[in-house]
Parts: structure tokens; sequence; C-alpha cells
């Protein structure tokens, strides 16, 4: 009797298991997908408001390329998502309100703002989407100017809670233990590099990739090298929610969309035979592994933006040849 009983009792937990993943798996795609779908919302919404005071205020942002640096670093910093700054400015570019010269420099800005997000893992401003989402309700029901601009903080508000709804979704993986094991093998640079760039591109969330890189760095998880090429892999991964997102958009936001993830792979192409006293550097520098790990998604980025801003006019004429208007 007691022998009979056991085999029965065994398939439930593997069902409540598979049942689990198969939920996790739905709430990220569902958040990605609701993302996708807040940004291009807002693009719609930005075109209607047309040539009036949002365009010129964006305008006056962006007016030189140090502006729209820092508006890229600022905007990130307190979003705390590049993958967000990114797809709005090419949503902006998509309803004409900031043209692809000036998006340059906003992309480059938002590279350095998300670093953060490795040093203050705690902070989540995307938490302040449902406030968005109320003010533009509300102002909705005001006369139609206030509407339209209503209609664009609504879906701005949307963005950010669909990355909040992604932050939470994508929680689990955090404890997954095949993924602690494939991050854990990755003793060579090669693989962690290429470990970080696959994890970013399916999770569409290079703040998720780094900060588990951080985690598992402290814990001594993974080697310090190991988990500094997670990171540097997961800057790739981080544009390709852009070059999603803008496939039916115009040229321009789709010319900048590759110009983003182009920012990334030329760095990591540069900086792939020196990866190891990169490492060494950032070790030196950061002292705990944990710590290092975010210094060296700093100093990426830093070498990334200052870069291509000394050659930015050339590299945006190497665009226009490679992805003209027409």
């Amino acid at each position: 009797m007691i022998g009979a009983a056991e085999p029965s009792s065994r398939p439930a937990p593997i069902c409540l298991l598979a049942m689990s993943h198969f939920q996790t798996i739905m709430s990220i795609t569902s958040a990605v997908m609701l993302f996708i779908y807040g940004l291009q919302a807002l693009s719609r919404e930005i075109q209607e408001v047309g040539e009036g005071v949002f365009q010129s205020l964006t305008e006056r942002l962006t007016k030189t390329r140090v502006r729209g640096y820092f508006l890229g670093l600022l905007l990130t910093v307190f979003i705390q998502s590049s993958t967000a700054v990114s797809g709005i400015t090419v949503a902006l570019i998509d309803a004409g309100a900031i043209t692809f010269s000036n998006s340059l420099a906003v992309l480059l800005g938002a590279h350095i703002g998300t670093t953060l997000t490795a040093f203050l893992v705690s902070l989540k401003m995307t938490g302040i989407g449902p406030f968005f989402i109320v003010l533009g309700s509300l102002l909705s029901f005001l006369p139609l100017r206030a509407r339209i601009f209503g209609r664009a903080i609504f879906y701005f508000g949307f963005v950010l809670f669909a990355l909040d709804f992604l932050s939470s979704a994508l929680l689990p993986l955090r404890e997954s233990e095949l993924l602690r094991e494939l991050l854990g093998a990755s003793a060579s640079m090669p693989l962690a590099v290429l470990i970080g760039f696959i994890v970013t591109a399916l999770v569409q969330s290079s703040s998720v990739t780094t900060g588990l890189a951080v985690i598992l760095a402290q814990q001594g998880a993974i080697a310090a090298p190991a988990a500094v090429g997670v990171v540097v892999g997961a800057n790739i991964g981080t544009p390709l929610t852009a070059i999603i997102i803008s496939v039916k958009m115009s040229p321009g936001a789709r010319r900048a969309a590759v110009a983003n993830l182009l920012y990334s792979a030329i760095t990591v192409l540069v900086l792939f035979p020196f990866l190891g006293p990169f490492a060494s550097l950032a070790l030196e520098l950061g002292g705990e592994p944990g710590r290092a790990t975010a210094v060296a998604h700093l100093l990426f980025n830093v070498i990334l933006s200052v870069g291509f801003m000394i050659f930015l006019t050339p590299f945006e004429r190497l665009m226009l040849r490679l992805m003209p208007a027409g």
C-alpha cells in the first residue's frame, strides 16, 4: 500500500513546476508586447501633437550635441532604462519631433545613464508609470490641446508601467539554477560575452543581465573576469529592442536604431582583444568583484560615448550613406 502510494505523489510537483515556468514565460512575453505597443502608441500621439509646442521644446533640448547628450543621460538616469530611452527616441524620430542627426547624441548619453543601474539596483524609477497614467487620464478630460498632451503622457506612463511589469516578470530568472549554472560555467571571456548577449536579447533588458552578473560575482558564483564579459555582451543585446520597434517606422527611425546597435557592436569589436586587461583594470578600480563588474559596465560605456562623440560627424555621414532616406 505504501509502495503503491509513492509514484502517484511525484507527478504533482513536476506539473506545478512546468506550470510555473509557463506562467513566467507568458508574463515576460506579455510585458514585452505591452512595452512595444506603448511605444508605438506614444509615437502616434506625438504625431497628433504635430509641429507645435512639443516639437519646439525637443528641438531646443537637442539643439546642440552636448545638450542632446546630457538629455539622454539624465532621462536614462531618471527612468533607469536605456531600452526605454532608445525606444522613445526612435518613436520621436518617427513622429518628426526630433531629427536623426539630433538623436545620435541622445542615444550616446543613454549609454552612460544606464550604467547607474548596476550601482543602484534597488532604485526602479519605472514605478512612477502609474502616476503618468493617472495624470494623462485626468488631462484627457480637459479641452482639446490638453487632451492631446494627456494621451501622450498616458502612453509615456504606459511604457514605464510595462517596463515595471517586465522587471517583475523577470524576477524568477534571478533564482533560476539553470541560468546560474550557465553563467557560472563561463570560464572563457568569449563565452561570457556571448552569454551576456544572448540573455539580454532574450529578456530585452541589460539591467537584469548586469544586475545578475553583479550579484553572482559578489557571491563568488562566477569569476570577476567572466562577469565583466557578461556585462560587455549585454551592451550588444540592449539595442535590439529599438531595432524591433523601428521595423515599421520611418527610415530615420530605423537608421537611429541601427546606429545605436553599431555603437555597442563596434566598441565590443575594438575592445575584444583587450578584454583580459580591461577586466583586470575594472577589478583594480572596483576592488570587490561585484563592484568591479559595475565599474566595467561604466568604463565600457564611457569609452563608447567619448569615442563616438569625437567621430560623430563622420559616423553620421556613414549611416546616411549606408541607409539613405529612400
